[in-house]
């Protein structure tokens, strides 16, 4: 696969993860959304910091916008897709 293929996998499979995420959350407490976040990470196959999950979880409780392409680039000591 090439580089510009991994990188688009990567945002895909993270862009279902906040959508699958997002999708529940309105009632759910942020330890619910970190717990599901965390599952939904580990069978896409991706991973991200713990800063970045932690940006995530705040985010989508806050009901704020998750820029996926923004955690794709900057993955840090994230994996790929």
């Amino acid at each position: 696969m090439t580089e510009m293929n991994q990188d688009e996998a990567r945002v895909q499979a993270l862009q279902g993860v906040v959508e699958r995420v997002t999708a529940w959350q309105e009632t759910a407490p942020e330890g619910t959304i970190r717990d599901e976040l965390t599952k939904a990470l580990h069978e896409a196959g991706v991973t991200l910091t713990e800063e970045q999950q932690e940006l995530v979880v705040e985010q989508i409780s806050h009901q704020e916008e998750v820029d996926v392409e923004l955690l794709a680039d900057h993955s840090g000591e994230g994996g790929p897709a």
